[in-house]
């Protein structure tokens, strides 16, 4: 599991952690508050509803305990929640019920039902625990105008002391008051989880970002220091060789040579890169479109052809400014560690989205092995890598060609399961794409 993964699990059992503590809390003081009443006005501790709301007390500090004492053996905390919250339903159905129903002061517990809820289950649990708490409402209310149910202290039926307009009136104020609370509060937490996450993907590229200054300097500087010895030696290589018989063993020494000094000097601009990557040339491009033409090739890709299936999702237009070499080179790269960490057949999935704040989420998510939990923390520091033959500073470019346009970088992991690589850049805003871009397949939806 992902070190995300593993925070959210953290802040779902936390919140459950909250929501046991807060009902024990609120079943002692309903207890207590419903002693000191009767002590204060001289009535018995065995008259109703008194004694109801002592019962209802206990149970609730009784659930509250075993949620408690389960907590810590739950691995799937939404069907908790939700089978804690529609029993908190009843148990405030249950104390309306005995202090009056229609006439109660508590229908005002629904709503903090609700608000609970959407901190646990978001918009779309929190409306449906809004349902449960109105149909609850709904039918106490019916069944006590039927006369089906009488509330205790109550000696005039309700169909006879209140209208039946009046008694509809409350219903639906109620009912709608309970889908408002749960819409408004639903949006207010998943505002809040998204600037959580936001917040922790900021955090993590922040302290990246400070973990690499440092580096870079030191590879500009070695990187300017080695490339002239290294233009010189290829040169002076490259002149003797004219002068070699081929085939003969001086040949074949000169022809590695020159191999190998290729090879350091790809290595070498790849620390100019990382160093110092850029954005002279940036230019507005259609993102979705180069997005896809680069998918198009790599489909042709040795890695990836025959063995590999990618499908896109991409929300067109989308515009972001960015040299275009830097985009592909980003794009190209998180593909090939996409295909890379799949062992056989397998998928690999692309999609494109424009969020809230002008911000662009490019996720490039596989099936492959994923990344172990110990190699986290270092996935993207120059130098490291688990390839036979890699340099470790493919995902370090990226992340620092990211950083020069002030975008960010995340990465979700589960071993065995796969990673989703998530690029989050600034959006350009709408505008004519570059003639390369226009000229490129369209964008597809496959997924």
């Amino acid at each position: 599991m992902s070190r995300f993964s593993d925070t959210g699990i953290t802040h779902e059992a936390r919140r459950l952690k909250w929501l046991i503590w807060f009902r024990g809390f609120f079943a002692l003081v309903l207890f207590f508050s419903t002693f000191v009443f009767c002590t204060g006005e001289a009535i018995s501790f065995q008259v109703q509803p008194f004694v109801s709301l002592y019962a209802i007390s206990i149970v609730l500090v009784v659930l509250s305990a075993v949620y408690g004492c389960f907590l810590s053996r739950v691995k799937v905390f939404r069907p908790f929640a939700y089978f804690q919250l529609v029993l908190d339903s009843f148990a405030v159905t249950a104390i309306i019920f005995v202090t009056g129903g229609f006439e109660s002061i508590f229908t005002f517990l629904y709503l903090v039902v609700i608000i609970a809820s959407s901190m646990l289950l978001f918009r779309k649990g929190c409306l449906i625990i809004a349902l449960c708490c109105s149909l609850q409402y709904g039918l106490l209310i019916d069944f006590e105008y039927l006369g089906l149910i009488t509330p205790f202290n109550t000696t005039v039926l309700l169909a006879d002391a209140v209208p039946w307009t009046h008694v509809i009136y409350r219903i639906v104020i109620i009912m709608a008051a309970c889908f408002a609370v749960a819409f408004l509060s639903g949006i207010l937490a998943l505002q809040a989880k998204r600037a959580r996450g936001d917040l922790k993907v900021m955090e993590g590229h922040l302290r990246r970002v400070k973990r690499m200054a440092t580096m870079g300097e030191l590879a500009s500087a070695m990187a300017h220091e080695i490339r002239n010895p290294l233009a010189s030696l290829s040169g002076s290589i490259q002149l003797l060789k004219e002068d070699a018989q081929p085939g003969s063993p001086d040949y074949r020494l000169m022809k590695i040579v020159l191999r190998e000094t290729e090879r350091l000097s790809n290595i070498v601009n790849d620390f100019l890169v990382f160093a110092k990557p850029g954005r002279v040339n940036a230019v507005k491009l259609r993102l979705d479109l180069l997005v896809q033409e680069v998918v198009d090739l790599f489909r042709q890709d040795a890695v990836c052809r025959g063995r590999i299936e990618i499908k896109t999702r991409l929300d067109a237009p989308v515009w972001v400014k960015m040299e275009q070499g830097h985009l592909k080179q980003v794009l190209w790269n998180l593909l090939t560690n996409a295909a890379e960490s799949i062992e056989q057949q397998g998928t690999i999935r692309v999609r494109i989205a424009q969020y809230r704040n002008d911000r662009v989420h490019l996720k490039i998510m596989d099936n492959g092995a994923g990344i172990k939990n110990e190699d986290l923390d270092s996935v993207f520091d120059p130098f490291v890598t688990t390839k036979a033959n890699g340099t470790g500073l493919g995902l370090s470019i990226i992340h620092r060609i990211i950083d020069t346009y002030n975008g960010m970088i995340d990465l979700e992991t589960e071993p065995g399961k796969g990673t989703v690589f998530t690029v989050i850049l600034n959006s350009a805003g709408p505008g004519p794409a570059t003639e390369s871009t226009r000229n490129g397949t369209g964008q597809s939806s496959t997924d």
